[in-house]
C-alpha cells in the first residue's frame, strides 16, 4: 500500500502511450479504495491541445491513426478528491473551489478499471460523465463525445456494458445516499503542509 503524502501519478493510457498525467497526493489507500487529491498549482502533462478546451482542442478519435505531442500545463482553481475503487468502470471525484472552499459537485468519471503501476494509477477516460450537484440532482455530460467515440470504434462493446452496469450502481448508491454520497468527505481539507507536487520520476514509464 502507498502512504498518505506519497506523490501518485493519475495517468490516462491510450494506444499504450501516455495521454495525460496529473501528479496527485495520496490521501488514503486500502484494499477497497485509493483516494488522491489534485491541488491547484500542480504542473501536469497532456496532449498539447488539451488546455485549449474541448471546443478548440483535438478529440481522442483524431489520433486513431496519428501520434500526438505532450505539453505541460498548470492545474488551476479547483481542488479535487479522487476516489478509485477496484474493478469499477468509474471513479468518483469531488470538486471544491480551492480559494473559498465551496463544494461544487460530485463528478462521476466513467473510465476503464484502474491499474496500479509503480507510483501511478492508470486508466482511460471513456468520454461520458455524470455531474451530481450538491443537492444530489444530476446531469449527464459529454454524451455527444461518447457517441462519437463509439462511432469511431474507440469504445468496445464490453466497455459500454461496463458503463451501463456502473450507471445502475451509481444511481442505486445515490438514491440510498451511500458512500461517498453520504457527505462524509464534504468537510475534508488537505494537510496544510502539502504543496502542489511535481512530476515524479518514471512518470512516463508504462
Amino acid at each position: 500500500m502507498w502512504k498518505p503524502g506519497d506523490v501518485i501519478s493519475w495517468r490516462g493510457i491510450y494506444r499504450e502511450r501516455i495521454w495525460h498525467v496529473q501528479p496527485t497526493i495520496l490521501v488514503r489507500d486500502s484494499p477497497t479504495e485509493t483516494v488522491l487529491t489534485l491541488l491547484p498549482g500542480t504542473e501536469c502533462i497532456a496532449e498539447e491541445t488539451y488546455p485549449k478546451g474541448k471546443k478548440n482542442g483535438q478529440r481522442r478519435w483524431y489520433f486513431v491513426d496519428h501520434d500526438w505531442k505532450l505539453a505541460k500545463y498548470t492545474w488551476n482553481t479547483n481542488r479535487l478528491l479522487l476516489i478509485f475503487e477496484p474493478q469499477k468502470y468509474y471513479s468518483i471525484i469531488l470538486f471544491w473551489n480551492h480559494k473559498n472552499n465551496d463544494f461544487l459537485c460530485y463528478y462521476v468519471n466513467f473510465q476503464l478499471p484502474f491499474k496500479r503501476n509503480l507510483s501511478a494509477v492508470d486508466t482511460l477516460d471513456l468520454d461520458i460523465d455524470l455531474i451530481i450537484n450538491p443537492d444530489l440532482s444530476y446531469e449527464w455530460k459529454d454524451i455527444e463525445d461518447y457517441q462519437n467515440a463509439i462511432a469511431h470504434g474507440l469504445i468496445l462493446p464490453e466497455w459500454s456494458r461496463g458503463i451501463e452496469s456502473a450507471t445502475d450502481e451509481i444511481m442505486a448508491r445515490l438514491e440510498m445516499r451511500q458512500y461517498p454520497f453520504d457527505g462524509s468527505w464534504l468537510d475534508w481539507k488537505p494537510d496544510p503542509a502539502w504543496q502542489p507536487p511535481t512530476l515524479p520520476q518514471n512518470w512516463d514509464k508504462i
